[in-house]
């Protein structure tokens, strides 16, 4: 009786020992800093406590099109667009100037993060992680809330995208408060992300934590570039911070616990929108009725802000193919329409890693973003209303304007290491080495300059 109480506790304490050597991980993808944000975050509290111990990597370059939800799936994934799948925040639907964004996870076509630490045993986390809904691979999940259906409350919202009864009553309801009646406002939105965040870490303490919030992204379309708007995120972004390394403490974690803090793009200011599907339907490859609704198409450009897919009805249709490329290369000729470049499909995979059955796709001047729109006029003023463009916009070639950047500290970091220069695909084998983990077949390396 007596031995055998005694091998308990020593299964016991051996439990508790590898528990104590666990290693966590907490990534933060701060939605659009860039790296001239660093001199703000330096003269900040909690920021500049840490910048001593820190690694960084000065400007990642990120993918094509460097929007939201494709970056994300990137960092997810170390793989480009045209292995994992996602190559819009939206879906394609032709026809329709605002689509339904892409949040579950059944739209990732490549191994994740999470798939990889959930096979190995370690406890997974996420919040407003895009296109993570209903991953099976995530054990404390708060999804992106923007499918919420006609009648659905927010909670509801949360249930039906894959947080669990213990998440919508441990983590959701105590923060639900931020966002009810809200909407997506900033910065009641990210008060909300990152107090789920601290609290998981709190309640749970997974091994890997992948949190986004967008506040600063949100503000930079709004504002613009570099605006006092701007300053005041990377504030709010200092404090939630360091409410977050304070719930490691508090969950006794906190020197096991590796931080990442990165971004997913940067921006670019704009003036106005164009719309090159007027000039399609202008030449009979858009179908409208006598109201100038949609009908049909034959050629058809979905958005990405900065840059435009463009899909063919038939795509093996040779002489509708010549008959596009000609019309777009044309108006590329003639600056007034805003393009810069018309990539083939096979020139945006070669150069840019990008593809996703779209035949062709249009980069814009830099100060012009692309609408979905196929009534007149062709070129309108900015419309801050618009979340997708307001004053700044991204999904651009991503060596333009400033760049994304990654700074780290914790056990497996060496601090003071620098790199001038990764890509957005390092990301994640750099985060699975943290835990011990290996990803087989990625577009992307293990930053080892940056681990100890």
């Amino acid at each position: 009786m007596f031995y055998g109480f005694r091998f308990i506790m020593e299964a016991v304490k051996d439990i508790q020992e590898v528990f104590a050597m666990a290693k966590h991980l907490i990534v933060i993808s701060n939605d659009a800093m860039v790296y001239e944000d660093v001199e703000i975050l330096k003269t900040l509290p909690n920021f500049s406590r840490y910048w001593p111990q820190m690694c960084r990597v000065d400007r990642v370059r990120s993918i094509y099109p460097s929007i939201t939800y494709p970056c994300h799936c990137t960092m997810m994934t170390g793989v480009y667009p045209d292995r994992h799948g996602v190559v819009n925040n939206e879906q394609i639907i032709m026809g329709e100037l605002s689509s339904p964004w892409i949040h579950f996870r059944d739209a990732v076509c490549a191994r994740t993060i999470f798939d990889y630490a959930k096979a190995a045993g370690l406890t997974t986390a996420a919040v407003f992680w895009p296109v993570t809904g209903n991953d099976p691979s995530i054990d404390y999940l708060v999804d992106e809330f923007w499918p919420q259906l006609p009648g659905e409350t927010t909670r509801e919202c949360f249930a039906r995208s894959g947080s669990s009864p213990e998440v919508l009553e441990k983590i959701v309801d105590p923060n639900l408060h931020f966002v009810v009646n809200r909407d997506r406002q900033h910065p009641y939105a990210d008060s909300f992300v990152m107090g789920c965040a601290s609290a998981m870490v709190r309640e749970f303490k997974p091994n890997l934590l992948m949190v986004h919030p967008a506040h600063v992204d949100g503000y930079r379309h709004a504002t613009g570039l570099f605006t006092e708007r701007v300053k005041q995120g990377l504030y709010e972004m200092d404090l939630w911070f360091g409410d977050l390394v304070k719930a490691t403490q508090d969950a006794g974690i906190f020197e096991d616990t590796d931080f990442i803090l990165t971004s997913d793009h940067g921006q670019l200011n704009i003036v106005r929108t164009i719309s090159p599907n007027v000039i399609l339907a202008e030449h009979g490859l858009i179908d409208v009725d006598a109201d100038g609704n949609f009908v049909d198409y034959r050629a058809f450009c979905k958005s990405t802000a900065l840059s435009s897919h463009v899909y063919l009805k038939n795509p093996d249709d040779r002489a509708l193919r010549d008959e596009v490329y000609a019309l777009l290369t044309d108006l590329c000729r003639q600056e007034v329409y805003g393009i810069s470049r018309v990539f083939t499909a096979e020139e945006a995979q070669r150069e840019e890693h990008l593809a996703g059955g779209f035949s062709f796709v249009l980069e814009s001047d830099g100060f012009s973003a692309f609408t979905n729109e196929w009534r007149r006029p062709y070129v309108r003023n900015l419309d801050v209303s618009d979340y997708r463009f307001g004053r700044a916009t991204h999904g651009h070639l991503p060596e333009k304007g400033p760049q994304p950047t990654l700074f780290g500290f914790g056990p497996s970091l060496k601090p003071g290491a620098a790199l001038e220069h990764a890509r957005l695909v390092d990301q994640a084998p750099t985060f699975a080495h943290i835990l011990g983990l290996e990803m087989e077949n990625v577009d992307g390396r293990a930053l080892d300059e940056l681990l100890k």
